[in-house]
């Protein structure tokens, strides 16, 4: 059996942050299970950039205004004590990462530059070009390389053992070579990122996005928090969903309609397209229901202007962006404008964090940072560039409190954890075996559309309860499943089974939550309930699964600071 005292879960920012943090403590033995090779996890898909409040382009800047726009952003459903914890390191953040050599894009001065940023009343979103994912993902890696960790690459999480809410170790599968181990461990941390595959066709995320440690924890205990508020990114490209990054909006783009209409003057007057995503997200929709969008159903988009940036400008910060455009949308932005449409791009809610100085959970030894994780600081809507920050306050702390626990904490069972290991195998032979059944990708793809048009940007009660019966009756369809590949080594087959189950899990408490929240909120837009309702709403969502058994229930906000009020931009 394989012993560690600290298990990482996910090759992503927060997880090789939290990593290289645990890895400074003297004698503990840390390694990062991945189900890709670290450097090419989902984080080296963000672009535009991180928060922090530096001043650098606005003098004006200040903590305190990171924090009021994050509070205001969330729609004032994050808790403001973790937010202000979140903005007041940040700073320190950005210079640590400095420090370890990410190469920011730098000012006229030579310092760290900073550009605007949806929902931000100062421009403090730090970038490099827009590519900043990608080299913070790079940087961090190297790093972790240098202090020693250890990588177990193509290696996929099955399940997290739990004995009276007590970490016992997890169970993972060698995706190389077929075999499934045991892991024993002191203390675990879950960092596998946000689940928006289950809208499939219509996301930003990569296809590696399927909440994976959400759904273990969820199956071992531990509630899911906020799970109904799903961010839908407004510029997803029309054809595939993939991400034109908020920093063409940072930048000037203009969103136009058919007409050639800025459109935004209708709806953010003041803030235009640099409006929150929520809010930017259903005006695009509005226009296209409203008949001012191009194309028809599901295929009608409006369009993201750079052409007045300038080649200069787009070539020197918007590099990946033209790429994108040409290799996917077969135009040049320096000529022509994008064809866009919102897409899924992030998941507010998460694993339920109880502590965010050590990012702990409800179950000891578990820790959790990142998507998959809520803490709360983005409520019910995250604002551009704070994902990257979060990933990196809370992935070192998730580190540090991990380093805690495992000094803390025994070795779980080493009986416990064979015995469900040995029931992994014999799961995987059965599924190799079995020739008949319901087909996986046509589940996925029912799932999938159901949301797309059930649990979308808009929501109506009778179109919920329409897709939670659609659900229910995919996860009994889903255990008469067959794979119909029989490899031992590499099959895939097997893994994506597995990924579409945890997707399943997690659609039905996004349903659920949706349906319960009588309100509109953010993210949550139900044209049923219009309207924001503090009295009986201004509480946090959990979700916990026993068996088959899905039970709701609320949380307070912590509102320490900031009471809320009408959101105006």
């Amino acid at each position: 059996m394989l012993n560690f005292d600290v298990v990482i879960v996910g090759g992503g920012g927060a997880g090789i942050r939290a990593a290289l943090e645990a890895s400074k403590e003297p004698g503990l033995n840390v390694v990062v299970l991945s189900k890709t090779f670290p450097t090419r996890s989902h984080t080296g898909a963000a672009q535009g950039g991180i928060n922090a409040a530096l001043a650098y382009k606005d003098p004006t800047d200040s903590v305190e205004k990171h924090f009021l726009d994050t509070v205001k952003g969330s729609d004032f459903l994050g808790d403001q004590d973790a937010i202000e914890f979140f903005v007041s390191n940040m700073p320190e953040c950005i210079w640590e990462l400095d420090s370890f050599g990410v190469p920011f894009s730098r000012d006229e001065k030579g310092r760290i530059a900073q550009r605007p940023f949806g929902g931000a009343s100062s421009p403090r979103t730090c970038y490099s070009a827009d590519k900043t994912g990608h080299v913070i993902l790079h940087t961090l890696y190297e790093q972790c390389l240098k202090q020693g960790v250890k990588f177990l690459n193509e290696w996929f999480l099955l399940e997290l053992v739990v004995e009276k809410e007590e970490f016992q170790g997890l169970v993972a599968m060698n995706i190389r070579n077929g075999e499934i181990h045991a892991i024993c461990a002191r203390a675990v941390v879950i960092a596998t990122g946000g689940f928006g595959r289950m809208y499939w066709n219509r996301t930003t995320n990569a296809f590696n996005m399927t909440g994976d440690g959400t759904a273990a924890a969820f199956e071992a205990g531990i509630p899911v928090k906020d799970p109904e508020f799903v961010q839908f990114h407004p510029t997803g490209l029309a054809s595939t969903g993939i991400l034109m990054s908020e920093a063409c909006r940072g930048e000037g783009g203009y969103l136009l309609n058919k007409d050639g209409e800025r459109f935004m003057a209708r709806y953010a007057p003041e803030k235009m397209e640099l409006g929150p995503r929520d809010l930017v997200s259903r005006a695009i929709e509005t226009e296209i229901k409203e008949g001012r969008g191009i194309g028809q159903g599901i295929n009608a988009y409006v369009l993201l202007d750079l052409r007045h940036l300038g080649e200069k400008k787009i070539l020197e910060r918007l590099p990946q962006i033209r790429e994108l455009a040409m290799d996917f949308e077969n135009l040049d932005p320096i000529k022509d404008p994008i064809p866009i449409r919102p897409s899924c791009h992030y998941m507010m809610g998460g694993i339920h964090i109880t502590d965010f100085r050590t990012s702990s959970t409800p179950v000891q030894g578990v820790h959790a940072a990142g998507e998959c994780a809520c803490v709360s600081i983005h409520g019910a809507n995250r604002l551009g560039g704070n994902s990257m920050a979060d990933i990196i306050v809370f992935g070192k702390h998730a580190g540090l409190g991990v380093a805690e626990s495992a000094m803390n904490r025994a070795p779980g069972d080493p009986a416990k954890l064979e015995k469900r290991a040995q029931y992994w195998q014999e799961h995987f032979e059965t599924m190799r075996r079995k020739t008949t059944g319901k087909k996986v990708v046509t589940i996925r793809d029912t799932m999938a559309e159901t949301l797309w048009y059930n649990v979308g940007i808009f929501r109506t009660e009778k179109e919920m309860v329409h897709a939670l019966e659609v659900i229910n009756q995919l996860l009994e369809d889903y255990q008469d499943c067959y794979i119909g590949d029989s490899s031992q080594r590499y099959n895939m087959a097997f893994i994506n089974y597995i990924e579409i189950g945890n997707l399943l899990k997690l659609a039905k408490a996004v349903t659920m939550g949706a349906i319960a929240r009588k309100e509109s909120r953010g993210s949550h837009a139900r044209e049923d309930y219009p309207e924001r309702d503090d009295r009986n709403f201004l509480k946090h969502t959990l979700i916990t699964k026993t068996g088959s058994q899905y039970k709701l229930d609320y949380l307070p906000v912590t509102i320490t600071k900031y009471q809320p009020e009408e959101r105006r931009y």
